[in-house]
C-alpha cells in the first residue's frame, strides 16, 4: 500500500450519531444530533461521557443552563429524525413538524427519545470551552437499553443496535467481527 497526502482534513473521524435531549426553559423538549461523543475515565472504573458541541445551538445553551441531558443513540431507522433535528433550529420554536415520541428521563431533568434503543442520562461534571466549541464531561446517572438486546459483559455487539455512523456521510455497520483478543496470534 502507498498512501497519499490529502491535507489537514477531519472526515475520517468516524463516530456514532447520537441525539442529545434537553429541556427548554419553558419545559418543552429539544433534541439535536451530535457526533462528537466519546468517553473517558475519571477515577478507577468511573467513566464520563464526553460531548463537544459547536456554535450557539439551543441544545448547547440548555446544557450550559441546566447541566442535564440525555444521549440517545440514533439508529438507521431514525435517520429522518436525525436530519430533521439537524436541519431545524430550535430557536424558532418547538421542533414538531415530524412526529416523534419522547418521555422523561428517570434520573435527570431531560427528555428521552422512545425510538432510541440506548439512552444515557447525564449530568455535567465539568466543561471546557475552546473557541466556539464547548466540551462537557458528564457523569452517567443511568443507562437504559432495549430489553431485546444482550449487553452482558464488557463489550456489546453494535450490529444489534443498528447505529448510524457518521464520517461526513451516514453509514451503517455490516457485521460483528469478534472481541478483543480474538485475533491475537502468538
Amino acid at each position: 500500500m502507498k498512501r497519499k497526502s490529502i491535507g489537514a482534513r477531519h472526515e475520517m473521524i468516524v463516530q456514532p450519531t447520537f441525539i442529545i435531549g434537553t429541556f427548554n426553559q419553558d419545559g418543552t423538549p429539544d433534541f439535536a444530533p451530535i457526533t462528537w461523543v466519546s468517553k473517558t475515565c475519571e477515577e478507577g472504573d468511573t467513566c464520563l461521557i464526553v460531548i463537544s458541541m459547536y456554535g450557539t445551538k439551543r441544545t448547547k445553551q440548555n446544557v450550559l443552563r441546566t447541566g442535564q441531558l440525555t444521549v440517545n443513540l440514533a439508529t438507521t431507522g431514525m435517520l429522518p429524525l436525525v436530519d430533521y433535528f439537524g436541519q431545524t433550529s430550535g430557536k424558532e420554536g418547538l421542533k414538531a413538524a415530524l412526529p416523534y415520541a419522547w418521555g422523561r428521563a428517570l434520573r435527570v431533568e431531560a427528555p428521552t427519545l422512545d425510538e432510541s434503543p440506548w439512552v444515557c442520562e447525564c449530568q455535567v461534571a465539568s466543561q471546557v470551552a475552546t473557541g466556539e466549541s464547548d466540551t462537557f464531561f458528564c457523569r452517567i446517572r443511568d443507562v437504559q437499553v432495549d430489553e431485546e438486546i444482550d449487553v452482558e459483559g464488557w463489550g456489546v455487539d453494535l450490529t444489534a443496535f443498528d447505529p448510524v455512523i457518521y464520517s461526513g456521510y451516514y453509514h451503517s455497520l455490516g457485521k460483528y467481527l469478534g472481541a478483543i483478543g480474538d485475533f491475537y496470534q502468538k
